[in-house]
């Protein structure tokens, strides 16, 4: 077992692919993750088809990972497959709602995470791929998905072709709270966010933005007000088309 702290993201893949066998057996350590009920509300979509992955690469914005990964794995969320059962066994699904979303979206989530660190264990890599959810409803139409399946993360996995260092985290106390949730006083963030400001690549990320903090990178480049919206609208559209929010 692969240490989980040193886990680093992989976007730069071999041209080389992962053989059916290590794939089904990196799949089968995913389904065995917990999930709502037992009722494993998710499926996955394994693309190795080149063109299918030619196709799929704008979708994700031709990040590096996209184009070069032998494998992207699409998780999503589903109860079309319970919902059928449901309706064979002459019971009343009643699962057209968010909250059906959210743990579907949830089983797929854990699914996907057991399913990276089986694929670290045996010396891949993995890259998550959060354009996922920016073209749910195109991604729909590419790989064909019905009513009651929406995708929610999908993940680049091949052979590494680089060696990157670690990526910055926040310190321990940043993240963990003891028995009740404790604010954060000014002081208290400045603390805490005081190493990852202060990272030559934060300092160099700020100037090439031309921002005066890292933190207006993230709000002003990366990730803007004005996106998140536009996105949010999109996915809660596909949402609703795909029978979750009736």
């Amino acid at each position: 077992m692969e240490n989980l702290a040193n886990h680093v993201t992989i976007r730069k893949f071999r041209d080389k692919p992962v053989n059916d066998e290590l794939l089904r057996d990196i799949l089968e350590n995913g389904i065995r993750a917990s999930n709502t009920g037992n009722m494993q509300w998710y499926s996955i979509v394994v693309t190795t088809d080149k063109d299918l992955l030619n196709q799929m690469a704008p979708l994700h914005f031709n990040q590096r990972p996209a184009v070069t990964a032998p494998v992207i794995l699409t998780f999503c969320a589903d109860i079309n497959r319970f919902y059928k059962w449901c309706v064979l066994n002459k019971a009343i699904p009643g699962y057209d709602n968010f909250l059906s979303f959210f743990n579907a979206a949830t089983d797929a989530l854990l699914a996907a995470q057991n399913i990276c660190i089986a694929a670290e264990n045996h010396g891949l890599g993995i890259c998550y791929l959060g354009t996922c959810v920016y073209n749910a409803a195109e991604l729909i139409t590419l790989l064909k998905l019905p009513q009651r399946v929406v995708p929610v993360t999908s993940v680049a996995l091949g052979w590494p072709d680089e060696t990157p260092d670690l990526t910055d985290r926040l310190p321990f106390e940043a993240i963990i709270h003891r028995n009740t949730y404790r604010d954060y006083e000014d002081m208290d963030i400045k603390i805490l966010y005081k190493e990852k400001e202060s990272l030559a690549s934060s300092l160099q990320f700020a100037l090439e933005n031309g921002k005066e903090s890292l933190a207006q990178v993230f709000t002003d480049v990366r990730y803007k007000k004005q996106d998140n919206e536009y996105f949010s609208e999109k996915f809660l559209s596909t949402l609703k088309t795909q029978g979750f929010l009736s």
